[in-house]
């Protein structure tokens, strides 16, 4: 074996996931392992979803691979930590890649790493692995995309790769290494519906100041309609899943696209039901009927807040008033709507928290998730408050979603808030559900007083009479 590729997420150790159940595999590695055996590495994967660290210590100890490439994002840092110590008391190499280990490159080869990659990781792997076996992790100032430690004292950052242009020259993710099927089955046992994960394109071209662009920076590189609609018709035959999770940052963005990749599955009647995301901006009807046609049962949509200052400082360039016409025109096509919310952000007061509550009445998602804002290295919202950061955990223990910033409100405001908004909005589609029994109860009673109000008016008439 020439490289182990994993990842920190363990399934049975997040309480919250566990709620959910709707896990998918880290595509990601997936990506790279099928890369590097292209070009003729052996490469091992081990899926940490359904397992656990000692199954993985065990696992380590027994194969001894070489190099084992670790993927880590805001959730698994503390996990990855613990996995990096693993696998040097066990020999190997350790390199580690994904958007936390990018922000924070020194902290983690302070804990053992050996080599950070920054940015994608195929192309760079590929040129990495050759000199690591022949030369150490040492002198790779040649190989763009890395930090790490030449001595005691000198930290090397190489210039950075170029992005990955031809997407659809890549193969496609080697979920064989994995046991997909497990994923399709827990779906299934917990929704009745199996589903797979695909992307179509890398990387957002937009800028909103609290979004990470560590791994894709601002690219957006998309893979073509016939290549995609290849990749789903080869996971409706290994896997035959109920559901399909187009896992892009923004699946609309191109309209052109979106409408030849319609005609592409239409073609060859791959209708498959499917959930994704997209922004306001990057819908209207056209996009919306072709989506339903398509198979989509449930869009997400980021509003972030219902205040439009709140959105302006954000630099989300969408408006909120739009947003819910969006929401109303999903529905009325048959799309499940879903609303991602983000409380706390900068410079947020009480009134735009209940200008937040009042825009997803207007709007009336299916569903809506809520998350408090935290400051995430590289960002501009991190640049703009950094010198107000709180971490609340230390760094080995915690990530960048255990900062708060000082001069806010405390967790426990916004854990209130939270409950406060989903009450709100649980009431007022109470309300909108009773509505038509009101008003069939209205339209009774109308009826009543209206002959009531006639017999009276006949009965007076003929008092008149009978008095004239």
């Amino acid at each position: 074996m020439d490289i182990l590729l994993t990842h920190g997420y363990f399934l049975y150790e997040d309480p919250h996931e566990l709620r959910v159940m709707r896990p998918y595999p880290p595509l990601g590695i997936l990506y790279i392992a099928a890369h590097l055996k292209a070009r003729g590495f052996d490469v091992g994967v081990f899926d940490a979803t359904f397992s656990n660290l000692e199954a993985f210590r065990q696992y380590i100890a027994r194969a001894r691979p070489p190099v084992v490439g670790v993927y880590c994002n805001l959730m698994t840092r503390p996990t990855v930590l613990k996995m990096i110590h693993i696998c040097k008391a066990h020999g190997s190499l350790v390199v580690v890649g994904g958007p936390d280990p990018a922000n924070y490159a020194e902290e983690y080869l302070a804990h053992g790493a050996d080599v950070v990659v920054v940015g994608e990781g195929e192309i760079t792997l590929e040129a990495l692995l050759p000199h690591l076996a022949q030369h150490g992790p040492t002198g790779m100032g040649h190989i763009q995309g890395l930090v790490y430690r030449e001595d005691e004292t000198r930290v090397v950052r190489t210039p950075d790769r170029p992005y990955i242009t031809d997407l659809d020259a890549q193969p496609f993710p080697e979920r064989a290494a994995i046991d997909l099927d497990a994923y399709v089955r827990v779906w299934r046992e917990h929704h009745g519906q199996g589903a797979v994960s695909l992307i179509t394109a890398r990387g957002c071209p937009y800028r909103c100041n609290w979004c990470s662009h560590a791994v894709f920076g601002y690219t957006h590189r998309r893979r073509s309609p016939q290549n995609v609609a290849d990749e789903v018709e080869l996971i409706r035959a290994t896997y035959r899943p109920e559901l399909l999770w187009y896992a892009d940052d923004v699946f609309t963005i191109n309209h052109r696209w979106l409408f030849a990749y319609a005609d592409e599955l239409a073609r060859r009647g791959l209708n498959t039901p499917f959930e994704t995301i997209s922004r306001q901006d990057r819908l209207n009807e056209d996009v919306v009927k072709t989506l339903a046609q398509m198979g989509c049962y449930r869009l997400w949509i980021g509003a972030e807040s219902g205040s439009q200052r709140v959105l302006d400082a954000m630099e989300r360039r969408t408006d909120i008033e739009k947003v819910t016409g969006m929401v109303h025109l999903l529905r009325r096509y048959g799309i499940e709507t879903g609303m991602f919310i983000m409380l706390g952000y900068e410079g947020e007061a009480l009134a735009d928290i209940e200008a937040t509550v009042q825009a997803l009445k207007d709007a009336n998602p299916d569903t809506f998730l809520t998350t408090v804002a935290y400051p995430i290295k590289g960002t501009k919202y991190y640049e703009k408050v950094k010198d107000r950061v709180i971490p609340l955990r230390t760094w080995r223990e915690g990530s960048d979603r255990d900062h708060t910033v000082a001069g806010r409100h405390s967790r426990r405001f916004y854990a209130f808030a939270t409950r406060w908004m989903v009450s709100e909005v649980n009431l007022h589609r109470q309300r909108l559900a009773a509505q038509p029994r009101y008003a069939r109860y209205a339209r009774m009673a109308k009826a009543f007083l209206s002959a009531r109000a006639g017999r009276i008016g006949m009965m007076l008439t003929q008092h008149e009479v009978e008095r004239g």
